[in-house]
Order: C-alpha cells, then structure tokens, then sequence
C-alpha cells in the first residue's frame, strides 16, 4: 500500500500541477494580465508546485529532511538528468543561447542557500532571506525581458494558454489543481515515509532519490518536448530557473512554515553534488558548447553514480 500511495500521489501531483498552470495562465491571460508577468510568476510556480507542497507536508508531518532533500536532489537531477536524457534523444544547441544572467543568478542562489545551511537549520530568518533575493531576482528579470523587448514578442504563446477557454473550465482547472496538489502530497509522503522507514533508509535519502525524480518529471517532459523541438533555449532555461525557484522560493516558504535541521550529510557530499552539477553548465552557458548525445551519456551515467553513492 505504501507504493501505491506514494505513485497515486506523484500522479495526483503532476496532474494537479498541469490542472493549476493551466487555470492561473488562462485566468491571469484574460484578466489583462501581461504575458511576460504570467511567464515569469504563474508558470514558474505553478510547475514548481508539488514540490512547494510535498516540502510545506513533509514539514507539517515533522520529516523536514524530506522536504530538504526533495529541494537538493530535484536541482542535482534537473541538470545531470533533465538535461541528460533528452540530449541522448537529439542535440541542443545551447551554443546559440544567452543565459549567462540567468545562470549567474543560479549559481548565486546556490551560494546564499549554501551559506545559509552551513549556518544551522534553516529558520523564518533564513526564509525571509531567501524570499527577498528571490523578488530581486524577479524584478531583474522582468527589467531584462523589457529592455529585449523583440526576443520576446507579444503574441508569443504561453504553455497552457488557451483564447478559446471559457470561464466554467478555467474555474474547473483551478479547483482540480487546488485540491488535487494538496491530496498528492500528503500520500506521496506518507508513502515515501513509510517506505523509508520499512527499509532502514532515511527520509533524506528518499527525498534525494524517489521524490525528488518523480517531482522533477514535469521539468523533463518539458525539456524533451524543447529538445525534439529543437528550442534549446526553452530547455536551458527550464532547468536554471527551475533550479532558482526550488532554492529561493520553496525552501524560502518551507522554512517559514517550520525550521529545518541540515543532516551533516548535506554538508558534506549533497549540498556539493548540488553545486557542481550546477557548475556543469559552465559549457553550454559560457563555452558556447551544445549539448550533444556524448554529453548526455555523460551527464545522465554521473547521475546514475551520484544515486548508487546515495543508496549504497
């Protein structure tokens, strides 16, 4: 029973999570709201969402290592495996690209989140903190977008945007996601939990390896569907500002809700794997490399190390 809940709940989760961005983008849309704004706010929560959530229940349930491992393996698999598998399917060619802002802010978070774990648990301090530079990090962005006015035209379509939506169905996808992302989490963690426990493994590690996999398959749908569509700008870009949102936002709400012991484990090993799988990006972002089968093999076989250390 504690398998299925946990894959009812990841599939509750996901499902929830798509109902959610499609009724926040087609409400906010039809409201008036700019398109830019809806990218940049909605989309990214939206997506971001059941992680959000399994962190705030992990917390609730007093299993904060699950909500913190969740956070640190979903960033460590967004960039060894979301971005490794779909280049085995075809090459991106992140060589025409320009993230270098965007990943430097990346890799800025990593440092404030870093620090702030090496300074004890993570408290409302600390989450007010992190929620601060992630307003920064907004703001700029939209200042930026702006200012590149033509490399993101107004009509440009927006996932889950639909002109033709009507009122009864986008009040449908609200309530459906709304419901549904709560309902999932809370059975993704008693489930994970309780396998955990069953088989001696921490709730850290399940974090680190099950859920954090299973929160990360939205983010790797979307960079296959950007990698067959040979938009590997949509792909990159997925994966560093996913990566900015689960450190500076979810951590910055979870430790709000309740503080958050850091395992010595973190310190050591998680917390660095983290941040150099960040580091891997260095070329595609700045050496202007694409990202060719080659490195997926290589990318996808160091994850698949990284989870045997952890398990073992």
């Amino acid at each position: 029973m504690d398998w299925l809940y946990t894959i009812v709940g990841l599939v509750i989760l996901l499902l929830a999570g798509d109902s959610l961005v499609k009724g926040a983008v087609n409400l906010s849309l039809r409201l008036g709201v700019p398109a830019l704004i809806v990218s940049l706010t909605i989309v990214a929560f939206g997506t971001s969402a059941p992680e959000l959530l399994i962190s705030i229940q992990a917390i609730l349930d007093d299993v904060p290592g699950l909500a913190l491992g969740n956070v640190v393996g979903s960033n460590t698999a967004n960039v060894l495996l979301v971005l490794g598998i779909p280049a085995l399917l075809a090459t991106m060619h992140t060589s025409e690209c320009d993230t270098r802002g965007s990943y430097l802010q990346m890799m800025a978070a990593t440092a404030l989140f870093i620090v702030l774990c090496f300074m004890g648990p993570l408290t409302w301090i600390s989450g007010v903190i992190l929620l601060i530079a992630l307003a920064a990090m907004l703001v700029y962005a939209a200042r930026a977008a702006n200012a590149h006015r033509k490399a993101c035209a107004d009509d440009e379509e927006i996932e889950g945007a639909d002109p033709s939506l009507g009122w009864p169905k986008i009040s449908l996808y609200l309530v459906l996601g709304l419901i549904g992302l709560p309902l999932g989490a809370n059975l993704l963690v008693e489930g994970a939990t309780s396998i955990a426990r069953e088989f001696g493994i921490s709730e850290t590690v399940i974090g680190l390896t099950l859920v954090a996999i299973g929160t990360s398959l939205p983010e790797l749908a979307t960079t296959v569907m950007a990698a067959l569509r040979r938009q590997a700008d949509v792909a990159l870009g997925n994966v560093i500002g996913s990566n900015m949102f689960n450190l500076l936002g979810i951590m910055g709400v979870a430790s709000l809700v309740g503080n958050i012991p850091v395992d010595p484990a973190f310190l050591r090993f998680d917390l660095w794997v983290m941040a150099l799988a960040s580091a891997a990006l260095i070329p595609f972002v700045f050496l202007k490399k694409d990202i060719t089968r080659i490195w997926g093999i290589g990318l996808t076989a160091l994850y698949v190390i990284y989870l045997v250390v952890v398990l073992v």
